[in-house]
């Protein structure tokens, strides 16, 4: 891996976990504290970061919280909303489902307020914080480790929620689909807790917009068979549709019209 790809990955950590460790980044990406410490010392000066004795912690950590509450400010809002849209067809009354911390699946539990019966298990406070004073939604939400910038609960306790329990569907997020590193993400703690989110459902939804299809994050939670259907929007190129076919991965195509 050359150092600016190094770099941007470390970046997408960061951003993901709030900060790291000089020690972890290096035993991470196999190389030496000193090449991290130059890589940390370039971000740094780049204006993304803050470095601290041992480490380094993501600049305008605050800003990045807002965005993730008002997700109006979020890339692709548009394809997002659409994805949304299409995903609640697939939810009905009665259901037990799992919503996956992540900007897509916040535009679906917005729309999950007219529901009257059904029960939400999410890893995401502001998704629980969302639904939870609905009525008609019983709302579960895990243990484990606060990471700020995604609002999210993480780690071994967070997966650990899932054991013994059994649900209809789960909407997953991700950060990259691509044919050689499957279901990539930024953080490692995320993977424990996807793994016993897909074994806990009978169906698994990956929400995720077309941009994210060929890119890949540090993390791989497996290959692409590991889901059922793909909701993703229009802009998805032929080449990228025949990759699913080929996974038996079933595809859904969300457009503007609310009914298609």
């Amino acid at each position: 891996m050359i150092p600016s790809q190094r770099r941007e990955k470390i970046l997408d950590l960061i951003k993901e976990d709030g900060q790291a460790k000089v020690i972890d980044l290096s035993r991470l990406f196999k190389v030496t504290e000193v090449t991290i410490r130059q890589d940390l010392e370039k971000l740094e000066q780049d204006g993304y970061i803050v470095r601290e004795h041992g480490g380094a912690y993501l600049k305008n950590a605050n800003n990045d919280l807002h965005d993730l509450v008002m997700p109006n400010q979020k890339h692709h809002l548009k394809e997002k909303m659409m994805i949304a849209r299409k995903a609640i067809q697939f939810i009905e009354e009665g259901d037990t489902i799992i919503l996956d911390s992540g900007s897509t699946t916040t535009e679906i539990a917005k729309l999950l307020m007219s529901f009257n019966n059904l029960t939400v298990i999410t890893n995401a406070l502001n998704i629980a914080i969302m639904l939870g004073a609905q009525p008609g939604i019983n709302v579960l939400v895990t243990g484990g480790e606060f990471k700020a910038p995604t609002l999210s609960l993480t780690g071994q306790k967070a997966a650990d929620s899932f054991q013994n329990l059994h649900v209809d569907k789960l909407f997953l997020a991700t950060a990259g689909i691509a044919l050689k590193s499957g279901l990539t993400y930024p953080g490692i703690s995320d993977i424990c807790v996807k793994r016993a989110m897909i074994e806990s459902a009978d169906e698994i939804y990956l929400v995720a917009d077309s941009s994210k299809i060929g890119k890949s994050a540090f993390a791989s939670l497996g290959a692409i068979s590991l889901i059922n259907y793909l909701i993703t929007d229009s802009k998805i190129q032929s080449d990228d549709i025949k990759l699913f076919e080929n996974y038996d991965v079933k595809l859904i195509i969300a457009s503007e019209d609310i009914n298609s």
